[in-house]
């Protein structure tokens, strides 16, 4: 499992890039070899207002459906179009295939380190 050291991430398996005032939101390698094969993704619009810890979208598998939760509380700044043709991009790189671009960050989750969900993601199996 790819656990980069330089984001954050959150115990339903997102992760998060912390760039000055916004920030990025994707899914974990742990979330998207757990999923399997995406073929859907179902994303919110620049300009919704996101709040920390409930759903932003979801994600289609051929296994199942799953929300993506929202790891902080803000307004979207950018939505990655490229997944709405192609959601494989995110099983292919899963910390390059962000999902949204969070700005006016007001509230965080717990995020936890890299070390951290490292350990969370061993606890699970």
């Amino acid at each position: 499992m790819n656990t980069p050291e330089n984001l954050l991430y959150t115990k339903s398996h997102e992760w998060v890039l912390m760039e000055g005032d916004t920030a990025k939101v994707g899914l974990t390698d742990h979330a998207q070899e757990a999923l399997g094969d995406l073929v859907f993704v179902n994303l919110p619009e620049v300009g919704d207002t996101l709040t920390c810890g409930e759903a932003l979208g979801d994600v289609e598998s051929v296994k199942a459906v799953s929300d993506v939760y929202s790891p902080v509380s803000g307004t979207v700044k950018a939505v990655n179009e490229a997944l709405m043709d192609a959601p494989e991009g995110i099983n292919a790189d899963p910390y390059g295939a962000w999902l949204v671009e969070v700005e006016g960050i007001t509230d965080k989750e717990d995020l936890l380190d890299a070390a951290a969900y490292a350990a969370l993601c061993a606890e699970e199996g």
